[in-house]
């Protein structure tokens, strides 16, 4: 065999956002809990989050799961997401995908009805209610990570849009959070372009001006992402709806709502006393598709008021394949594969 290496993808989307789900074909990873490895990957060996988000492989607006041994007994299986902007230790997205994935592999054995296991996610354990219908996973709901409010309508300064008013919920990492309307938009699939660029000067002015830190982790960087928020329609009396969408790095929105987007949306609409526990929110996405996130219960951590919540969501196969890495095409780079790719191609899909 010339200087190839291969390994075993499944993609899927859910909401829009497609998830390159890695089943097969890595070698054993160092650390002793899955948020170690993910640290050995982001700070030893990136070329497998380049390989699969950069040209000829992939995308930056796609996402990749690593499936992963569990390293806490409680938890059937690992995974640790890569995304352009690095390595978020949670996302309802990837999380739906990932819970997809493992059943329509058959990685954890699937059931006809409603079964629930747990994933260990860098972020920690996560706890996944699958519901089966004809041998087909009709939807995941993932617990949300603790959602709360940092900060409540303060207003920035930016250049060429004026003061701006926005608040800050944590859900697995800082949002920003912004009236859609107030800034011109409808949030319709046109405006997406435009969305993006407004949303990275708004980011730019806010990261400009203060740092944020969470009341246990500490400095978890500088803030990443910005919800757009449209006009909440009550359905029922504990459903809402509300149009969204989310930014994520420079000229990258999501196709979906994003499930940590989601539960940022769910926290603020708490602390503003619009939903109360047991109350869901649909949001609906540019593309008109969604996730509902529910509202479980709170808690007080210090001065925050912490929100327990659920997401929502369907995902969907898009394909089986086998990647071959060249490492003689001069469009790939393997640099920070060799260590971590088994040579030779994969054991068959059973």
């Amino acid at each position: 065999m010339r200087n190839e290496l291969s390994f075993r993808l499944m993609d899927t989307h859910a909401g829009g956002d497609v998830s390159r789900i890695v089943l097969g074909g890595i070698d054993t990873l160092p650390g002793a809990t899955v948020r170690a490895q993910m640290e050995y990957l982001r700070d030893d060996a990136d070329g497998l989050r380049r390989l699969l988000l950069n040209e000829p492989h992939g995308i930056p607006e796609m996402s990749v799961d690593l499936i992963v041994p569990a390293t806490d007994v409680e938890a059937q299986a690992g995974y640790i997401i890569m995304e352009v902007m690095g390595y978020p230790i949670y996302s309802g997205s990837n999380t739906i995908c990932t819970a997809t994935a493992l059943l329509e592999s058959g990685i954890i054995p699937k059931r006809e009805g409603v079964q629930h296991f747990t994933l260990e996610a860098p972020a920690g354990l996560v706890h996944i209610e699958a519901r089966v219908e004809n041998g087909v996973v009709e939807a995941i709901t993932c617990g949300g990570l603790p959602s709360y409010i940092d900060t409540y309508r303060a207003t920035v300064h930016v250049p060429l849009l004026g003061n701006v008013t926005y608040s800050v919920a944590y859900s697995g990492g800082f949002y920003a959070l912004v009236d859609a309307i107030d800034l011109g938009f409808h949030l319709t699939r046109d405006e997406e372009r435009d969305l993006a660029n407004c949303a990275h000067k708004i980011v730019e002015a806010i990261q400009a001006g203060q740092g944020f830190s969470h009341y246990t982790l500490g400095d978890v960087g500088p803030l990443p992402f910005l919800h757009f928020m449209g006009p909440v329609e009550q359905v029922a009396d504990d459903f809402f709806r509300s149009r969204s969408t989310t930014y994520v790095h420079p000229g990258v929105i999501c196709r979906s709502t994003t499930g940590t987007g989601t539960s940022a949306r769910l926290a603020l609409l708490h602390h503003e006393g619009r939903m109360k526990a047991g109350d869901r929110l649909e949001t609906v996405s540019l593309r008109e598709t969604g996730f509902i996130g529910t509202i479980i219960g709170t808690r007080q951590e210090g001065s925050h008021q912490v929100l327990e919540n659920t997401i929502t969501g369907k995902g969907y196969v898009l394909a089986r394949s086998e990647v071959v890495v060249n490492c003689e095409d001069p469009m790939v780079e393997c640099t920070g594969l060799h260590h971590i790719l088994t040579s030779g191609h994969p054991p068959a899909e059973e």
